[in-house]
């Protein structure tokens, strides 16, 4: 493991900074009452970024994982200079090795695991033989957990396509409870979607064997701060099969940001009883113009309507009905905020 060094001015705690209320659930959570050095994989990608941000901005010491020497300049321009001065480190790790996992690990309190690798041609899409590394990769991460955490406790980024995806059109809410189908997976060459359920179910397995204290967040497509512009990379791979989804009622989209907090709500809360697995969204693609305002902005005008759909009106067009659900996720922030005394 090769530790890059990272200039650092003296850190100030805001802990006792004051937290401000606004009407959204996502805005407030608790405070960090200590440094608590946490560990986030693969910190050089889009999500991870915003989550080792969202980190800083309450007060713990960060370390962020990369694989390669030259993602410390990803790591510089995603985090800006004075993110990048308040880490504790920058390592270079190879993920799929569990010694190198251990010595980035030793002495967390926790690991956010957001990623097992980055695709930097994520147009190319996601290849049945990284479902393969992906789960290898989460076996790993977890292994490292049990072994060199000093507190053994993992927030693991899953997907919503761990959940949507089933052999039969089943009446009912997809909700936390429900998983993708292998075999449906499989059949259709949803690598994303299969690469995504195999990996969290290890994780699982694996925490159940070694003792490691788990949460799972399963966002959905991710947008940058300002719609309709998403991270094109990450687009292509979870829209395979998007027509499908958008006729489902289960095309959910997540703003990146949003999903970062909700990732350090759900590790506060496991303090106070949060555990299993959390749909994390903020709304469902219903109707026609939704969908087309969604290719414009991924510049992929027809991969979700077709190229010769027919324009209805909004009269004529009927919503389609939501078919997933994010209820848990939503209780759980909404607890944080009763427990947390804000002002306005």
């Amino acid at each position: 493991m090769e530790e890059i060094e990272v200039p650092k001015p003296i850190l100030m705690p805001i802990s006792g900074k004051e937290q401000k209320c606004v009407g959204n659930i996502f805005s407030c959570s608790f405070n960090a009452r200590e440094k608590k050095l946490i560990c986030v994989t693969s910190g050089n990608s889009y999500l991870g970024s915003f989550i080792v941000k969202e980190l800083l901005a309450h007060g713990y010491l960060v370390r962020v994982t990369i694989q390669h020497l030259a993602e410390f300049e990803d790591v510089k321009d995603l985090l800006g200079v004075e993110d990048l001065n308040l880490l504790e480190s920058v390592v270079v790790t190879k993920m799929e090795d569990l010694q190198s996992l251990c010595d980035a690990f030793r002495g967390c309190h926790a690991v956010f695991h957001t990623s097992s690798f980055i695709d930097p041609h994520g147009i190319s899409g996601y290849s049945e033989q990284k479902v393969f590394l992906e789960t290898e990769v989460a076996r790993t991460v977890m292994e490292a957990c049990a072994k060199a955490a000093y507190i053994k406790r993992c927030v693991f980024t899953s997907s919503l396509l761990a959940s949507i995806w089933r052999n039969e059109n089943i009446d009912g809410i997809i909700d936390d409870s429900c998983w993708s189908s292998e075999e449906f997976c499989r059949e259709n060459k949803l690598w994303l979607a299969l690469g995504k359920t195999k990996a969290e179910k290890v994780a699982w397995m694996k925490a159940k064997e070694l003792k490691v204290n788990l949460v799972t967040v399963c966002p959905g497509l991710l947008m940058a701060p300002t719609f309709p512009n998403s991270h094109i990379q990450t687009s292509i791979p979870y829209l395979k099969g998007g027509q499908m989804m958008l006729q489902q009622g289960c095309l959910a989209i997540a703003e990146v940001e949003k999903v970062a907090k909700a990732h350090v709500s759900v590790y506060e809360g496991m303090n106070y009883g949060a555990s299993g697995r959390y749909l994390c969204f903020d709304g469902v693609v219903r109707r026609q113009q939704e969908a087309i305002e969604l290719e414009k902005g991924l510049k992929m005008t027809g991969f979700l309507l077709g190229e010769r759909h027919v324009v209805l009106s909004e009269e004529d067009e009927e919503e389609i009905p939501i078919k997933i659900s994010n209820s848990k996720l939503a209780a759980l922030l909404n607890k944080i905020n009763q427990r947390l005394p804000c002002k306005t």
